[in-house]
């Protein structure tokens, strides 16, 4: 991989993990468009790289409302904060699951299936439409929302189908306040990715020998500075209702990504 290559698919990952329109689904597209083969290990630490790119752009946003929480919770005493991160560590089971026993399959649907990826980018398009025709609320996330939102993520694992799309989606038509479900969607995602680097790392599945520093580094910079700027437009976003723009963005892309492949 080239360094142009990374800069790009660098900039794919950062603005779409938070703009709802499927990173995984685009970075799928944007390898196919580059003609990009990286494949195996080689492929995998550049995704954690990128990915490793992204959590760290959220906690720079959501830095002052971490350090509240932990402050809070480290005091071991029931309060909102304490169920915040109990809520947290709720919606990760889904996913936790799905990639424990279903990780064979699901790396089966990241190898060029286009079709596959055109398809479930129109169904994340129907779930952002659903979202933005929602009523504002002031409702919090509860213990049995953030099961439910975790089922979403854990569907979001589909390359395809977005993260934050889905998990916005399910929360605002669960009735929770727009500017939350986005915050809560945010900040739930970070235990998972720095839980699956560490598994990589210590099942020794990251092959460091073959990467090309320069390149990582590339697109590490690319996704961190790009995820930073999506995150804090898209948190706006939510709050003004324009999900709608991305429901049609994401029909288009999708109708676009099946047309090609099959004509």
């Amino acid at each position: 991989m080239d360094v142009i290559d990374s800069l790009i698919l660098g900039i794919i990952q950062g603005l779409t993990e938070f703009l709802p329109v499927s990173s995984s689904g685009h970075l799928e597209l944007g390898k196919a468009l580059l003609g990009n083969n990286i494949v195996g290990k080689e492929s995998l630490i550049f995704t954690v790289v990128l990915h490793f790119a992204t959590a760290l752009s959220t906690i720079v946003v959501f830095r002052k409302d971490l350090v509240n929480i932990l402050k809070l919770a480290l005091k071991f005493e029931r309060n909102p904060e304490t169920h915040f991160i109990l809520n947290i560590i709720i919606s990760m089971l889904p996913a936790v699951c799905v990639g424990l026993f279903f990780e064979s399959e699901l790396e089966a649907l990241f190898s060029n299936n286009i079709v596959f990826v055109g398809a479930m980018l129109m169904v994340t398009g129907l779930l952002l439409l659903l979202a933005d025709r929602a009523k504002n609320t002031t409702k919090d996330v509860s213990t049995k929302n953030a099961f439910s939102i975790g089922l979403a993520q854990a569907i979001a694992m589909l390359p395809g189908i977005s993260r934050s799309g889905a998990t916005i989606s399910a929360a605002v038509l669960l009735g929770i306040d727009k500017t939350k479900a986005a915050r809560f969607s945010f900040l739930m995602v970070i235990p998972l990715i720095f839980g699956k680097i560490i598994k990589d790392v210590f099942t020794g599945d990251l092959n460091y020998d073959s990467a090309n520093v320069l390149p990582l580094c590339v697109g590490f910079l690319a996704a961190f500075l790009s995820g930073i700027l999506a995150c804090t437009w898209m948190i706006r976003l939510v709050k003004n209702s324009q999900l709608k723009y991305f429901a049609l963005y994401c029909a288009l892309v999708g109708s676009i990504a099946i047309c090609s492949t099959l004509m």
